[in-house]
Formats: structure tokens, sequence, C-alpha cells
């Protein structure tokens, strides 16, 4: 007999019966971790904290933060630099439901090997993350640009109705407590989503901080409204 006719025979004797179907989904996979943090969650743990406004970066002993900043003193991304390391931080919009961390690997493992990387898909401190090397360009002997490998790791966080995503380049791609030390900043993020509706994987907005837009107008020469002649 079909197997699948005997299924449906029990279904429907147990329906008969007043006994629930089994669930046909399967349920997501959940890691649980001690952040990146969503701002209701956020710890009162006495980190000081960049305000990049929809994310706060951790300000930890011997890390630099660098930001690219347009002529309209929008961020156009964060970068934590530790050591050797970088960590490149930005931040989207999600559904609810969360999943798009699962759609996204995928997409990241195909460009870089299309590009000349390699990247494997392996379980790290924020659940399924992807690890290997990827192609970049350097300066070489005189000054020629040339194609080098370095080690690299791609983080995922999905978070409520965010999706926070972590580039890791440099000998923290390799682990060991270069690795370790990338993780705690990562860790240590806060996420800012607000109330707004936005499609799923816009990038939520990031602003400089008041003092530093304040400190950048004055460069420019355009803290008064007029510009300052070079």
């Amino acid at each position: 007999m079909p197997m699948g006719r005997r299924r449906n025979r029990i279904d429907r004797s147990l329906r008969e019966r007043g006994v629930p179907p089994e669930p046909q989904h399967r349920e997501r996979e959940v890691f649980e971790t001690e952040g990146p943090w969503d701002e209701a969650d956020a710890p009162d743990d006495g980190v000081e904290r960049v305000d990049l406004g929809a994310l706060r970066i951790p300000a930890l002993p011997g890390m630099e933060l660098r930001l690219e900043v347009g002529p309209q003193q929008q961020i156009g991304g964060a970068t934590v630099v530790l050591g050797e390391s970088t960590l490149s931080v930005a931040v989207f919009a999600a559904p609810r439901a969360g999943g798009v961390w699962d759609g996204v690997r995928e997409e990241l493992a195909r460009t870089a090997s299309g590009q000349g990387g390699s990247l494997k898909e392996v379980d790290g401190p924020f659940g399924r993350e992807l690890a290997g090397t990827v192609t970049a360009t350097a300066q070489g002997d005189g000054g020629a640009p040339m194609q080098v490998r370095l080690p690299a790791r791609f983080l995922g966080v999905d978070g409520p109705r965010w999706f926070l995503r972590g580039t890791v380049i440099g000998p923290a791609g390799a682990g060991g407590a270069a690795a370790r030390a990338i993780d705690d900043a990562f860790r240590s993020i806060v996420v800012v989503r607000g109330t707004e509706p936005m499609p799923v994987r816009d990038p939520l907005p990031l602003v400089l901080p008041a003092q530093a837009a304040q400190q950048l107008a004055a460069d420019d020469g355009t803290a008064d409204g007029e510009p300052r002649d070079a």
C-alpha cells in the first residue's frame, strides 16, 4: 500500500477521535546569545557607547572607530579597528519573523567564491557564520596593485525587526585572541530599530554624534552657515 495513502488514513482517524494533527512545519533553530542587543533589552553594563542613531557602538580599550561620512554628514559605513583586524558593521530593516541571515549567508558565499575567495558555514558564538578567506587589492613591490587573500568571517544576527551584519577582516578572521576581542565588540553593540515601517533589507539610518557633526562642520567652514575658503 502506498505510504502516502496510509498516512492520510491515520491522520483522518486521529481527527475523528479529536486528536490534533502533528505540525508539518519545521521549527527554526534558535541560538541563545548575550548580545548584540536590541534597545529594549540593552544591559546596564557601564560600557560607554558611541551613539550613531540606529547603532550604538561600544568604545572599548584599544579600539578605533572609523566612519565613512558623506557630503551631507550621512554615515555610509562604520568600522571598528582592533590591532590589525577590522569589524565593519551594518544594520538593516527585517521582518518580525527574522530569517534574513539565512539568505544573506548564501549570497555572501556565492559572491566570495566568484571573486576568488572561499567561505564555508561554521558554528560561531552568534550562531551560524561564514569563515574562510576573501580577496583584496594590496600594494605590492614597486607600488603595483596585487591580489591577496585575507582571513575573514561574516557574522549575522536576526533581531526584532532588524538584522545586524558584521564583516571581520584580518587576524581575527582566523580565530584566537584577536577574534575574541572582535566578538566582544560585536556582542556589545546595541541596535535602535525605531518604529518607522521600512522595506526589508533597507539600511537603518546612521548619523554622526552631535559633537562630531559640529566639529566636522567647523572643519569645513560651515559652522556659521557660510563655506570657508580653501
